[in-house]
């Protein structure tokens, strides 16, 4: 039976692998080695995140980003934003230096057997585990619009779906959303040669400023305090204070974790979109019909509030590419309308385990201990599954560093018990 069964081979998972070899647990990782990144977002994608705040965790600190990017010539400066296909490479190079090797295999379920677990994979094989950290990344909670759940995946898709956008050239999209992921999608999209309309129910879009420099004086870091979140008292509460934020009410931690640091775009993304992407604010999607065999599809549209404008910077100035049709004629739609945490969409996780867990009140996420343990004795959560116990950290890259440590220290308190 051993220590510790991982399950994922994201930044979180490989993360936690990395800590647990060095406290020299017997440790199997199991998963695609960040599949959702190479799989899943398109390699001209670019982090939101500055590169600084996106590493990788080891226990000793040394396989950073930034010495990923001196051993291999590449930019990984502040201010600099760094590609979806080079962060990838960073992850793969930092798998090969954990200490314990990432079998790239499926877990089909995870269920209880006497003091521990049993993991089965899709090769048949299973595996005892005293403990479990269940590290999935954001796949299984992709949220889809109810309007778009029947409609064939050639007629609609989720952001998430696709690796490479070339092959909506010369075609008209429509992306739903006001996140970043439907922004850069749209941009993409036009630059692939496709004509992309944004369609958002936010009466505004907002767009992320440009980071302020490291270095700064006194006064200039009091009053706005760089995190690994952005720039702000309030980013760096939620990134730096992941302990304080799982004090709070089960209820309010579940509204904050759905909710802060809402859908914003990046600073250096907004000259690729604004002028280019056609924009439709305030619109709410009613319904999805399909015009007929791969003849495209018509989103039918309510206006909540229909705006003058678009807002589409910080400072307030106009532009004039709003348009209040109540209905958008498209080849195809992609839903950029990001993840939700919810057990039930975990389908590898035991019912009779899902049963028994206590959830955040209000939501369907695992309220989690100190150390990312579950109610149920040697099951722990990591990623988005943990944010409504420790905060909107846990939905980005620079969670994984609190996370790792934690959770290990949590494991090896379990073990000793």
């Amino acid at each position: 039976m051993h220590d510790l069964v991982v399950v994922g081979a994201g930044p979180y998972g490989l993360s936690i692998a990395a800590h647990a070899a060095a406290a020299k647990l017997d440790v199997r990782v199991l998963g695609r080695p960040m599949a959702s990144w190479r799989d899943h977002m398109p390699g001209d994608m670019f982090l939101k995140s500055e590169p600084w705040a996106s590493n990788l965790s080891d226990a000793a600190g040394e396989h950073t980003l930034a010495a990923y990017a001196d051993s291999h010539g590449l930019v990984a400066e502040h201010a600099h934003p760094l590609s979806i296909a080079d962060f990838t490479a960073y992850g793969l190079w930092f798998a090969e230096r954990l200490g314990v090797t990432v079998e790239e295999r499926t877990v089909t379920a995870v269920a209880a057997h006497g003091p521990g677990f049993r993991v089965e994979l899709a090769d048949g094989e299973a595996m005892l585990a005293r403990t479990v950290a269940l590290a999935v990344g954001v796949m299984p909670f992709v949220r889809m619009p109810r309007a778009l759940q029947g409609l064939p995946r050639a007629l609609a898709s989720h952001s998430s779906d696709h690796h490479d956008l070339s092959g909506f050239a010369g075609r008209d999209v429509a992306v739903i959303g006001a996140g970043q992921a439907a922004l850069e999608t749209a941009a993409l999209l036009a630059e692939h040669g496709a004509r992309p309309t944004v369609v958002a129910r936010a009466g505004q879009l907002r767009w992320n400023t440009p980071p302020q420099p490291l270095r700064r004086n006194l006064v200039a870091r009091l009053r706005a305090p760089h995190s690994g979140l952005g720039t702000g008292w309030t980013t760096w509460g939620w990134s730096e204070l992941p302990r304080g934020f799982r004090l709070l009410p089960g209820a309010v931690r579940g509204h904050l974790a759905a909710t802060a640091m809402g859908p914003a775009g990046a600073w250096w993304l907004r000259e690729r979109l604004e002028g280019v992407v056609p924009v439709r604010l305030g619109h709410r999607l009613l319904r999805a019909v399909p015009l007929g065999r791969n003849d495209g599809v018509r989103l039918e549209l309510a206006t909540d509030r229909v705006p003058v404008y678009s807002r589409l910077t910080n400072s307030g100035d106009a532009t004039g590419n709003v348009v209040t049709d109540s209905a958008v004629e498209t080849d195809h739609v992609i839903a950029a309308t990001g993840f939700v945490p919810d057990l039930l969409r975990l389908r590898l996780l035991d019912p009779s385990l899902r049963a028994d867990l206590d959830l955040v009140r209000g939501t369907r996420a695992p309220e989690l201990g100190t150390g990312f343990e579950s109610s149920l004795p040697g099951l722990f959560f990591a990623g988005l599954l943990a944010a409504p116990s420790f905060g909107p950290s846990m939905r980005f890259v620079y969670g994984a560093g609190f996370t790792a440590a934690r959770l290990v220290a949590g494991v090896r308190r379990r073990l000793r018990r």
